[in-house]
């Protein structure tokens, strides 16, 4: 009896994961099974539970291999030690567009979660978990926008949970325009724009200060 290593288990489990980006981004989340994953990725549906729950639990490993570098860099942004957070936040920003223009596993990615969720069950352990998600990043948003402002990079008025609330929307929004429509504007060249508009308005932006 062959015995399978650490090794071959990893990649064994990149091997599923790359499969599922693959079958969920052409079939949509909804429609796929983990039969389909399975022989996408040329293995039993066995070794798929070996490594992974259920189809929710593989959903969001598949995201976590995108999500965890990103969510390293805005941490890193809100460490009370840093210096320029908002310089790192706009790093961080610039770093996520751009990685959805050049990295075609995060663009995936990216439009699974974006467009390839058909969500109809308020119950669904997939829905809940991106909900849970979608929220710590506004979180982290704000945290990184509350040390800006101790750092006097912002107004001391700023509000920053309404802040937050405005830069994620517009970063993702213009996020889920160019994956919809890439050729309705140039993100390649506009992304510093956008950025800068965001960080703009929260220099500036009256609205979002407190009375």
């Amino acid at each position: 009896m062959v015995r399978c290593t650490k090794e071959d288990a990893l990649e064994t489990r990149s091997s599923i994961l790359d499969a599922a980006v693959d079958v969920f981004h052409s079939h949509g989340v909804s429609q796929t099974s983990l039969a389909d994953i399975a022989t996408a990725a040329g293995v039993t549906r066995g070794a798929i539970y070996w490594h992974f729950k259920n189809k929710s639990d593989l959903f969001d490993a598949m995201c976590e291999r995108v999500r965890l570098p990103l969510e390293a860099m805005i941490e890193s942004s809100a460490d009370e030690n840093a210096q320029d957070p908002l310089g790192h936040f706009r790093s961080w920003c610039l770093h996520a567009l751009q990685e959805a223009l050049h990295n075609p596993l995060s663009r995936k990615v990216f439009e699974i979660v974006m467009h390839k969720c058909e969500f109809v069950d308020p119950q669904d352990p997939i829905l809940i978990r991106q909900r849970e998600c979608f929220l710590q990043g506004r979180q982290n948003i704000e945290r990184v926008l509350r040390l800006a402002v101790v750092k006097e990079q912002l107004p001391r008025k700023l509000d920053p949970a309404m802040a937050a609330i405005m830069v994620h929307a517009m970063l993702f929004g213009v996020l889920d325009h160019w994956l919809f429509s890439p050729d309705s504007f140039d993100l390649e060249t506009q992304s510093g724009r956008v950025v800068d508009t965001c960080i703009h308005m929260l220099q500036t932006a009256p609205s979002l200060q407190k009375e």
